[in-house]
């Protein structure tokens, strides 16, 4: 791989499709390889802009202002980062030769859609999955949901981070779910799916890579150890790595990681979601970049998600290795504010073992994840308990 200096004729460019707190952090990393980063939100000075080369404000849905903008740029390789991009654009500016999209622009489409990337997993791969059914009406739900019964989930077909999620537990729910799904997913297709719930112990994420094998230079699949963690309503509000589990499991997680993530091809880091009873594992869903419960790894890893994300998509070695174990916590806004402080900063530092991250996002929400306490320890429950102590000291304040 030859990268060139930033800012020359002869610069690595890459572009970021979303620039967020996740990619903020592959920004960093790339920059720390000598790449020309160009940063992409759809609001201005997000976490991303903050810190690449240059920043461009696009709704990444409209297929022209995203064409427009790459042969603006001209960047070599082009990373989605967020669901709500106009995938068929990407397609396009592959198939023209524009650039090349990580891992690849089928890859984005599969995934970005929840029924795309389930019918590869249950119906091409076979991979053992919950139950689904789709439908395009609050009629065709109805049936779906009799078919799959209760308890289930529903969920945009475009969708990420529980956007128009519900869980439904009776037929009273079915009315209010679809009109949620309807008004808050990523994307209105006027599509949902109706997953059925399994019984599970435990999810983990299995981080794996598609990185080049230094002796061979052939693509090599690679995994971090299994993370564990906690959702509240959707949302990733404590992870930690690694999490124990049997091995006949840990090798169903890996042979099902590697499965789908070679049939997405191209190269780059993925976050693989399972389900995980006993020795069963069961397949949920596939983001082909860095993964929010993988914000642990910035304690736990030698390089991080995001360094693993950098490197790969460069063509460049990795290595997964754990250095301790260790967990993250989440720090809420706690408030509906433009422009908030923090407090206790200090105070949180000075839990053994503890780091922070604080995303630098203008506005607060009092369910917005603003930044992420880490921390290490002899094993991963005194980890918890100490990532947990120092997010607990944070304390958002308003400026007015």
């Amino acid at each position: 791989m030859r990268i060139g200096t930033p800012l020359s004729d002869h610069a690595t460019r890459v572009m970021l499709l979303g620039a967020g707190e996740l990619g903020k952090e592959v920004i960093i990393e790339l920059q720390r390889l000598g790449v020309e980063v160009i940063a992409v939100d759809r609001y201005a000075n997000a976490p991303g802009h903050q810190v690449a080369h240059r920043a461009h404000v696009v709704d990444m849905t409209d297929a022209a202002a995203l064409r427009a903008l790459v042969e603006k740029e001209r960047p070599h390789l082009i990373v989605p980062k967020i669901e709500a991009i106009a995938t068929d654009a990407l397609a396009e500016i592959e198939a023209a030769g524009l650039a090349i999209v990580i891992p690849t622009a089928r890859a984005t489409q599969l995934t970005m859609n929840h029924e795309g990337i389930r019918r590869l997993a249950a119906e091409t791969l076979g991979l053992p999955t919950s139950p689904y059914a789709f439908a395009n009406s609050l009629d065709e739900m109805k049936a779906a949901v009799a078919k799959i019964g209760f308890p289930c989930v529903v969920k945009p077909v475009m969708s990420s981070s529980s956007k128009g999620q519900s869980v439904l537990k009776c037929d009273a729910d079915v009315e209010t779910a679809w009109n949620y799904a309807m008004a808050d997913g990523r994307v209105n297709y006027g599509r949902v799916i109706v997953e059925g719930f399994i019984d599970f112990e435990y999810e983990i994420t299995q981080l794996t890579v598609r990185a080049p094998d230094p002796a061979s230079g052939a693509t090599q699949t690679y995994f971090c150890e299994p993370i564990g963690h906690v959702q509240v309503a959707g949302d990733c509000v404590e992870s930690w790595q690694l999490q124990a589990m049997s091995p006949a499991a840990l090798e169903k997680a890996r042979d099902v990681s590697a499965k789908v993530t070679t049939a997405l091809g191209g190269r780059g880091l993925f976050g693989v979601e399972l389900f995980v009873r006993g020795d069963d594992v069961w397949f949920s869903e596939v983001s082909p970049r860095p993964h929010d419960t993988g914000l642990v790894t910035l304690a736990t890893q030698r390089f991080s998600e995001f360094e693993l994300q950098a490197r790969a998509i460069l063509g460049l070695p990795v290595d997964t290795a754990l250095r301790a174990p260790g967990a993250s916590a989440v720090i809420y806004g706690g408030l509906d504010e433009a422009g908030i402080a923090f407090e206790g900063v200090a105070e949180a530092l000075a839990v053994p073992g503890a780091d922070l991250r604080l995303f630098g996002k203008l506005e607060s929400f009092l369910k917005r994840r603003m930044g992420i306490a880490l921390a290490t320890g002899a094993d991963t429950g005194e980890a918890r308990e100490r990532a947990k102590l120092a997010a607990s000291k944070v304390r958002s304040v308003a400026t007015k």
